[in-house]
């Protein structure tokens, strides 16, 4: 993908506006995990250094149109400046005279934090009056926020789209390239990873990527339907009804083109999630009553074994309940075994990056991905609101 940059424009004096993903998490008012705002600052440097007048926007949580004095910015503005070593200056709305008062006291190099977008209603319904007022508070947009890239909100689509399109941003950029190789032009042996729950938000990625792609693993809730559908017994496992027929669907599709995909042979398993210590199960079934809660030991040395060749690995989802010490195994070995794996390792969504974290091992990873939904719908294929807006080259 050929996008325009932030490098194919000059910022000197104007007022551009950066559609940042500030959504970090909070609590007491203190910013318990800065690494949005950081993977950001490249670009913001850049065009401050360039004498650029810049605007950031953001949301934070979803307070639903309405004022929530806890889901502010405000913390993200004290931050940003002690982060830049220069005064990041602050409006106490997105749009409107308290956020045209801050704008027009900005100076070439100068910087302010807009008022989080989502507490207004404008935003997520994509309002065309609200995209208006936005787009009148700057000269050129710049997406940054690849996190929602995948919603066509009125910040992330309609209002660079009343500018005359958008200029992607550092971090924008490094995730077109890198889920993009990935989609496009991936190097073999290509391995894909996939655990968490929600069967829902990846069986688009298993059929798209079982033609792409020369193994799938599958880990976490989402190996129970998979394995159910296949005849064996799953207890009291997560059971995603609603796509037993995908399911059943892509095994015939993977059989069809002579891919692998890849389920649990033996599991750790439990009653409850709470419990301090799990029981391994060394067969494929689950006794009634139980729940699977981890990949278990063979089903660790199998994925290893599809693992170690590999040039290109894509992982979005935990393979258990890795929250729970008692369930962390398979994930951390998995982990470990993609880690040392010599090709491009790419990693997207949430729960993913805790693990690796918890793991010890997030240098370890070429690319992290910041957008869950948003990278697994890219590699769906699907033309994503916040890329299409960027203007090509």
């Amino acid at each position: 993908m050929a996008k325009m940059t932030v490098e194919d424009f000059n910022p000197k004096g104007k007022r551009v506006l950066v559609r940042c993903d500030f959504n970090v998490p909070l609590k007491d008012g203190k910013i318990t995990d800065n690494e949005r705002i950081v993977r950001s600052l490249p670009t913001i440097r850049y065009l401050l250094e360039r004498g650029g007048r810049v605007i950031l926007l953001s949301h934070l949580g979803r307070p639903k149109g309405k004022i929530v004095p806890e889901m502010s910015l405000r913390p993200v503005s004290a931050e940003l400046s002690n982060l830049l070593g220069r005064e990041v200056l602050f409006a106490e709305d997105c749009i409107g005279d308290k956020a045209l008062d801050v704008i027009s006291n900005l100076d070439t190099g100068d910087c302010c934090l807009l008022e989080n977008l989502r507490f207004h209603k404008g935003e997520t319904s994509g309002d065309d009056a609200f995209a208006n007022s936005l787009a009148s508070l700057g000269d050129v947009y710049v997406s940054e926020a690849f996190g929602t890239a995948h919603r066509p909100h009125a910040s992330v689509y309609l209002a660079p789209m009343k500018m005359g399109g958008s200029y992607a941003g550092f971090l924008m950029m490094k995730e077109i390239e890198y889920l993009g190789s990935a989609l496009h032009s991936p190097e073999h042996p290509y391995v894909v990873v996939l655990g968490g729950v929600k069967l829902e938000t990846k069986i688009g990625v298993i059929d798209k990527l079982i033609e792409i792609a020369d193994r799938i693993l599958i880990g976490g809730a989402l190996s129970y339907t998979f394995l159910k559908v296949k005849g064996f017994n799953i207890g009291n496992s997560v059971f995603d009804e609603e796509f037993v027929n995908e399911a059943e669907n892509a095994l015939s599709r993977a059989d069809a083109l002579k891919k692998q995909i890849l389920l649990p042979v033996d599991h750790i398993v439990a009653e409850s999630v709470e419990v301090k210590r799990g029981t391994y199960i060394d067969n494929i079934d689950i006794p009634d009553g139980l729940m699977g809660l981890d990949i278990g030991r063979e089903t660790i040395e199998i994925y290893k074994q599809a693992l170690r060749d590999a040039n290109l690995v894509v992982w979005n989802g935990p393979m258990g309940y890795f929250e729970n010490d008692a369930f962390f195994v398979g994930t951390r070995e998995i982990a470990r075994a993609i880690a040392e794996t010599a090709g491009k390792k790419i990693v997207g969504g949430g729960d993913t990056v805790s693990a690796i974290k918890k793991a010890g091992l997030i240098d370890a990873f070429d690319h992290i991905s910041t957008g869950g939904g948003a990278s697994l719908e890219f590699l769906e294929g699907k033309e994503l609101p916040g890329i299409i807006v960027i203007r090509d080259k």
